[in-house]
């Protein structure tokens, strides 16, 4: 077999037999990387040999004396840290460049391969009480970011008990019940002896862990395992309360099953993503850990000191029947969604003053009379953030004079096309919190009622569509977000620039970040297209409508991710045009917006990739960061125009000493002002 094996910056290829000790391949490799790369590996170094060996998935760290056969698998990744207390001197900052280079290159891998929170070593001490009934999509996400461990409200105990004494009631009576006592599916009809009842249910996970594609980043997947044990806790399945424990169990010790993407037509419920959760369980198929990696499920259970999980009648229908997998995904792209919304209010307030665009549009009482909750509150922030006497911009002040009457409508309509994206965020959310506290198994088990009934609670179609609207809705964020950052870059609609830099010509700016974004707002289009719009019949036409509500939420997550990109990317230029404007300056939030992207991209003075600052900015997004400095001024500014009406209207004042030079900064009509292009 062969191995992958990184020394400080460099990776060869080691042939080893299976029956080799991880020490003697360790020490092969020492000696053919100093024979190879002489300046890396100093005789002194190879003397005293290694510190330390560790399997890059997972970091784990390996015992020299167990065979390779034991622990890796061909192909697999290790690493070898050598001893630094015998570094030869004048070698310790090289090695300290590597060591770095290196640590870079595991983060990067490490995110690539898991794209999770990994815990730290403190362990979280938040305790998130899941009782069935008041998981929100905040909460979930919660879980998500690692922030939170679990545990099952007493209540809900008492009930998983009940309705577990009324299946087992059920079973020792033979009553005939779906997927209890018969097959599943087309195989309803056929009655399964009772000897063969835990059989069945094991086939059940077994032949259902059918999915395909890459699997689900374990951080997702804590959000799937979170979300199925609340609605288990509501106490309608039928589960025993040692199995939901055990699962509760996982969870808090970060231990989560191999769960593929793709797999879900979404009825009955995600019954093939859900398998694969029930799969690691069961000991068998992958699992995940921070402690191992993906391995072996029953190594990782072992590791980890958890207990398989021992399926009695109907365990398996109760672990697979639902619409987990829409409703948690969805929870992530709704909450980023809700995020990434309230901050394209930010981002537009900003190119609208860099634009020396005209506030009027925003006048309380023209929305007053259109009183859409989204529009009113979209509205009220551009207020909030934009020139008044209250907060003033002397940018605003410098085109006091220019006459205009309007602005185009990715400036003017802001209220009333962000404001509808707000409003289906909370359309969406209210669906959502009722999904993620609802009753989807089927047959669904009634203890007070003494009886066990079949429905179709797990149809994806509400959270399906529900998500289907998401996209289509925040996708309108990034669309009017390129059409404005075209206007900044446009030194005919801006008076900027072109490009929003000097040189033009030498230089191109950010002429090719615009085609990026462009590129995503198109992506988006084709993603918008509803998947809940499609349904092929499956199961020999037993399930012959279907949700496809599992794509949905993929796709309205993906959306958002392309949403978050383009307006940092106009947040990037706007910051720019910013730089051709000093020594004015916008209101005091919007310049506490313009610091925060400026500690992590500096102005672009000539070419250089855009790349990190795109990666930077829309991390700062992603984290909220522009909503958490402005949102403390914006709640202020609402008092006080709570108690004073006229408080923010924009009555322009020349703030006391600033002096404005006419020729450059006033214009008329439809004149704009000029700027030198280099």
């Amino acid at each position: 077999m062969r191995l992958q094996v990184q020394i400080g910056a460099e990776c060869i290829v080691v042939a080893c037999d299976e029956n080799d000790t991880i020490d003697n391949v360790a020490k092969r490799t020492i000696a053919k990387l100093a024979k190879l790369k002489p300046q890396l590996l100093s005789n002194a170094s190879v003397k005293a040999g290694y510190r330390e060996i560790r399997r890059t998935i997972g970091n784990s760290l390996l015992d020299p004396d167990d065979t390779v056969s034991s622990l890796l698998r061909d192909g697999d990744f290790i690493i070898i840290t050598m001893k630094s207390e015998e570094t030869e001197e004048g070698n310790d900052e090289i090695m300290l460049q590597i060591n770095e280079k290196l640590d870079q290159q595991k983060k990067k891998r490490i995110r690539f391969e898991f794209d999770q929170v990994i815990p730290g070593e403190e362990k979280p001490t938040e305790v998130l009480v899941l009782d069935g009934n008041s998981l929100t999509t905040s909460d979930l996400v919660k879980c998500e970011q690692g922030k939170c461990i679990i545990k099952i409200s007493l209540d809900a105990e008492e009930r998983i008990r009940k309705s577990r004494a009324l299946l087992e009631k059920v079973v020792q009576e033979h009553s005939p019940v779906y997927g209890v006592s018969t097959g599943f599916g087309t195989f309803a009809n056929v009655r399964i002896p009772d000897d063969k009842l835990k059989q069945l249910q094991l086939n059940l996970i077994r032949s259902h862990a059918s999915g395909y594609g890459k699997p689900l980043a374990p951080s997702r997947t804590r959000m799937l395992l979170a979300l199925r044990i609340n609605v288990l806790a509501k106490g309608y399945s039928g589960i025993s309360l040692p199995n939901i424990k055990k699962l509760v169990a996982a969870f808090n010790a970060f231990c989560v099953s191999y769960v593929p993407e793709q797999g879900s037509v979404g009825a009955s419920g995600d019954l093939c993503p859900l398998a694969h959760l029930a799969l690691g369980m069961l000991g068998e198929g992958k699992m995940w850990s921070p402690s191992t990696g993906w391995d072996d499920a029953s190594i990782v259970l072992e590791k980890n000191n958890l207990e398989k999980m021992d399926l009695g009648p109907k365990e398996g229908l109760a672990l697979i029947n639902g619409t987990q997998l829409i409703a948690s995904i969805g929870s992530l792209a709704l909450e980023r969604a809700d995020q990434i919304a309230k901050q394209a209010d930010v981002i537009a307030a900003l190119s609208l003053d860099v634009l020396k665009g005209t506030t009027r549009a925003f006048d309380a009482d023209i929305h007053s009379i259109r009183p859409h909750k989204g529009q009113m509150a979209t509205a009220l922030r551009l207020r909030s953030l934009l020139h008044s006497e209250a907060n003033p911009s002397q940018i605003a002040e410098s085109h006091r004079n220019c006459g205009k009457v309007q602005d185009a409508y990715t400036m003017r309509c802001v209220p009333q096309v962000h404001g509808i994206v707000h409003d289906t965020v909370d359309f969406v959310r209210s669906i959502l919190n009722v999904e993620l506290n609802s009753a989807t198994d089927n047959p669904l088990v009634f203890a007070d009622r003494q009886e066990i009934i079949s429905g179709g609670n797990f149809h994806g179609e509400y959270p399906a569509k529900a998500l289907d609207y998401l996209a289509i809705a925040v996708h309108e964020l990034a669309q009017m977000s390129e059409r404005r950052l075209e206007r900044l870059i446009n030194h005919e609609l801006s008076g900027l620039p072109t490009f929003l830099i000097r040189n033009g010509g030498l230089n191109s700016g950010f002429m090719v970040a615009q085609l990026c974004s462009a590129s995503l707002v198109s992506e988006n289009k084709v993603l918008c297209h509803p998947s809940s719009a499609d349904s092929i019949p499956t199961s020999c036409s037993q399930e012959d409508h279907v949700s496809m509500g599992a794509y949905a939420a993929r796709k309205a997550l993906t959306v958002v991710e392309h949403v978050e990109a383009v307006l940092a990317i106009e947040l990037l230029a706007a910051c720019q045009g910013m730089e051709f404007l000093k020594p004015l300056m916008s209101t005091a939030p919007l310049n506490k917006v313009y610091n925060l992207v400026r500690s992590v991209s500096p102005p672009v003075n000539v070419d250089r990739s855009l790349h990190p600052d795109i990666e930077a900015v829309t991390e700062l997004l992603r984290q909220g960061k522009v909503w958490e400095l402005v949102e403390p001024h914006m709640m202020t500014m609402s008092d006080m125009e709570e108690l004073d009406p006229d408080a923010l209207r924009h009555c322009l004042k020349t703030p006391t000493g600033i002096t404005i030079n006419d020729s450059e900064d006033e214009c008329n009509g439809d004149e704009k002002p000029t700027y030198e292009r280099g």
